[in-house]
């Protein structure tokens, strides 16, 4: 096993990239009913890429299987958790629980993590809180899931339910990969040219999601040396992941592969490049999804080995079996 996280890898070549994952969503029975939420897209598809780091913060706080449900109660902001029948009060062993199992070793280093919706403990956001006169606002996070997005603000972070639509899907999984990547090159001593390289392969990946945030790192790169290293690597991940965050669309993706048919301008015919933005349009017109004229841009790049443009990560985000590009 190699430890590269090119995207263009088979998942045979690489170390997967290790994810966080609420248990019931493998297939485990520690629901509070001794069921579980099994989700096949996650254990079969995305199972072949990542390492999948399992968590169940009722089971791990003691509430056993099977267990009497809980739910949230109270400000929304702060709820408690609370037994349903009993009125038991978990709230300040599932926050005290939460903020150590966090910091554990066995969650830094993760690239991702995906959460149960609804969850009172793991749903990342709209989770049921009731009020005092017992009725429900979708307005609350979970307690654990508001512990770890606090603790790992960068981190990618999605819940299965969303993964259902095919432009959440796809942002999600590009910033996991995107954010294995940025862990490494950051691993270790603090390395100005590696920086420097990995920046400018993400240009065009950074100019779909939000030209604004490559606007913000490209002085902060040119600079990188007047930096003290720890405050560098801590401005450029927080304006990295937060322009990822940003979804792309289709007129900034119509730019971006505007801009990389320039870079082919000296070796393709006037027909070929006339065919290249007719796929375009087509897809501005949303009648192709994005992996047509990725795929034959790509062609041509390897054809006449257009060296800068190659490397860019835009056009292989993610592995091609994934099948992202073919739904947006």
């Amino acid at each position: 096993m190699v430890t590269s996280h090119n995207p263009s890898d088979s998942p045979a070549t690489v170390d997967p990239i290790r994810v966080g994952i609420s248990t019931c969503l493998l297939g485990q029975k520690v629901r509070f009913d001794a069921g579980h939420k099994r989700d096949r897209y996650i254990t079969d598809i995305l199972g072949e890429y990542f390492s999948f780091v399992p968590v169940c913060p009722e089971l791990e706080v003691g509430m056993g299987v099977p267990r009497e449900a809980v739910r949230l109660v109270g400000n929304p902001e702060s709820p408690s958790m609370v037994g349903r029948q009993s009125g038991t009060d978990w709230t300040e062993r599932m926050n005290t629980y939460s903020a150590d199992r966090v910091a554990r070793r066995d969650l830094r280093g993760l690239s991702g993590y995906i959460l149960k919706k609804d969850s009172p403990s793991c749903g990342m956001a709209r989770v049921k809180v009731y009020d005092p006169h017992g009725m429900p606002q979708k307005s609350g996070a979970g307690l654990y899931a508001a512990a770890l997005q606090k603790q790992h603000p960068l981190l990618p972070i999605e819940e299965e339910g969303r993964l259902n639509d095919p432009r959440l899907r796809d942002n999600f999984i590009i910033r996991v990969f995107a954010y294995s990547r940025l862990q490494e090159v950051f691993k270790g001593r603090f390395a100005p040219k590696n920086v420097v390289a990995f920046h400018a392969a993400h240009k065009y990946l950074m100019l779909a999601h939000s030209p604004k945030h490559f606007k913000l790192l490209g002085p902060l790169v040119a600079a990188i040396t007047q930096h003290n290293p720890d405050d560098f690597r801590e401005q450029y991940c927080r304006l990295f992941m937060e322009g990822l965050a940003v979804r792309s669309t289709v007129p900034k993706n119509v730019n971006v592969l505007q801009h990389i048919v320039g870079f082919l301008k000296k070796d393709i015919t006037a027909f070929e490049k006339a065919d290249i933005l007719k796929v375009i349009d087509e897809y501005h017109r949303e009648l192709l999804p994005l992996v047509v004229p990725v795929t034959l841009i790509n062609h041509y790049i390897r054809k006449h080995d257009v060296h800068w443009v190659k490397d860019q990560v835009y056009l292989n985000p993610h592995p091609k079996e994934m099948m992202l590009r073919n739904h947006v």
